[in-house]
């Protein structure tokens, strides 16, 4: 590391980008300007602009911090390092300190990426359109569901890293942290939890199915208003829509059945439905190689008496709040990779993925020296039998179920779940769809998610299936979806 003596001597960068014209004064007149010395460095390029901005970063001068932590071996006061995504998480293997750098080749697909993000800004403005005028941010993310790679990741809003190449005003810097710039430079589809809403029932299905506490031909009373557990909630329609199994309660999000599903967990003991949400990845980081994850949370009655600490009234835990749970609220909270990770999971025959975004680190030949491989997370043991009842049923929600109207003569067959998370009288519900194609020999696994958007059938849903046009060539024309509760 570099001494403070030894700093107070070394150069001083007085300008960068100086035009080739000053340079060439300089170096003719140096007996004028002595000390001042003109030097080649390399400049980093973002010829997309704000393209994967959150994806690939930005670099600036290295902190004090950055310094302490060692992360950047042989790196001096005053070097130029990533502050974040691949540009600080690969920033050894880019810059190769203290040998030559080498390439590194990422998973994302230009022209995948360029259509996410396009389609999460339609579907932000589609939002206004419906009457959600406080929607102005989400995040999408797309999957390979054999590998675990990340074909695109999008959050909104967004910005510029070329703004900080050569260093970045105060002016600028607050403007990009400013809370009413909704923070464009946190990428949301690792860095921010949500509670999941309805998207969260193919999880609750599978756990209940998987831990016996459901069979898949039990059936429950789909009333209006659901009335148990010293507790009234309403499901998303006032009409009672009769007794089914679990199939159709996903293909019409009947939040009735799943209240009977939390009831039948609460009454099974032991916390099963939150054993098996972490055993498929929620609750915890997944490892992405990119700075910032959060693990989301999946809450119990270890957690509820710890955050309520000082609130001894409100510290048990109780039969509501797995009830909550079950349909994807109460204090539960993933991300977007999460999420996109867990319908990967279910695409691929129930083998939970490492999501990453590095495909491959080129030598100086531009030869492969790494191959990222897929790399498993866990083994749930998801039975065969129970993967085809959830697989029949998310195929029905975008057919027959709350995601007809968005796929409605869509040419690939699509398996997936809408969700509409709400979020208390101050904010407007948050719109989520969650899905993978095409379903009988899935590639693909796609989330998207809008806050304060609205219903995730008719704002996130057609988001979802502007990306699945890109990912399987299909000709995109916008589409108007129904309103749908959930």
């Amino acid at each position: 590391m570099t001494s403070y003596k030894a700093e107070r001597l070394a150069p001083r960068v007085l300008k960068v980008d100086v035009p080739m014209t000053t340079a060439a004064y300089i170096y003719e007149h140096q007996a004028e300007f002595p000390g001042v010395a003109v030097e080649p460095a390399a400049v980093r390029v973002y010829p997309n602009k704000s393209l994967a901005a959150q994806v690939l970063g930005y670099t600036g001068e290295i902190s004090d911090v950055q310094m302490k932590s060692g992360s950047f071996p042989g790196a001096e006061l005053g070097d130029i390092v990533g502050k974040s995504g691949v540009e600080e998480y690969y920033m050894t293997i880019s810059h190769g300190e203290p040998r030559a750098g080498s390439d590194v080749e990422l998973t994302i697909d230009t022209n995948v990426q360029k259509v996410t993000e396009k389609s999460l800004a339609d579907a932000i403005a589609s939002a206004h359109a419906a009457g959600f005028t406080k929607a102005s941010a989400g995040a999408a993310v797309v999957l390979d569901v054999k590998t675990g790679g990340i074909v695109a990741m999008a959050s909104a809003p967004t910005y510029d890293p070329s703004q900080f190449l050569n260093g970045i005003s105060d002016a600028e810097w607050a403007s990009l942290t400013a809370t009413s710039a909704e923070y464009p430079l946190n990428n949301r589809a690792i860095m921010s939890a949500y509670a999941p809403g309805s998207t969260f029932k193919a999880v609750v299905a599978m756990g209940a199915l998987q831990t016996g506490v459901i069979r898949t031909s039990t059936m429950f009373d789909c009333v209006g208003i659901w009335r148990d557990l010293g507790t009234v909630k309403k499901n998303w329609t006032t009409v009672d829509q009769g007794w089914h199994s679990v199939v159709w309660a996903i293909e019409q999000s009947s939040d009735t059945f799943f209240y009977n599903v939390g009831k039948a967990f609460w009454l099974a003991k032991g916390e099963k439905l939150q054993a098996f949400a972490r055993s498929v990845g929620f609750g915890a980081k997944l490892g992405v190689d990119l700075p910032g994850e959060v693990p989301g949370r999946v809450p119990d009655a270890a957690w509820k008496k710890a955050y309520n600490a000082g609130y001894p009234d409100y510290q048990a835990w109780v039969g509501g709040d797995t009830v909550n749970m079950a349909i994807g609220q109460g204090d539960l909270l993933v991300t977007p990779l999460q999420l996109a990770d867990y319908y990967a999971t279910l695409a691929n025959g129930g083998h939970p993925l490492k999501p990453h975004v590095l495909k491959a680190v080129l030598d100086s030949q531009g030869k492969p020296a790494i191959v990222a491989t897929a790399t498993p997370l866990s083994d749930p043991g998801l039975s065969a039998a129970n993967l085809a009842t959830l697989r029949r049923a998310l195929v029905g929600v975008t057919t027959v179920g709350t995601g007809a109207s968005a796929f409605s003569g869509f040419p690939v067959e699509v398996a997936g779940k809408t969700g509409t998370a709400q979020y208390g009288i101050k904010k407007d519900d948050y719109a989520w769809f969650a899905c993978y194609a095409p379903a009988n020999k899935p590639r693909y696994a796609v989330v998207v998610v809008v806050e304060q958007g609205g219903h995730g059938g008719s704002i996130a849903a057609p988001a979802a299936r502007q990306i699945m046009s890109a990912l399987f060539n299909v000709p995109w024309h916008p589409i108007i979806a129904h309103d749908v509760s959930r």
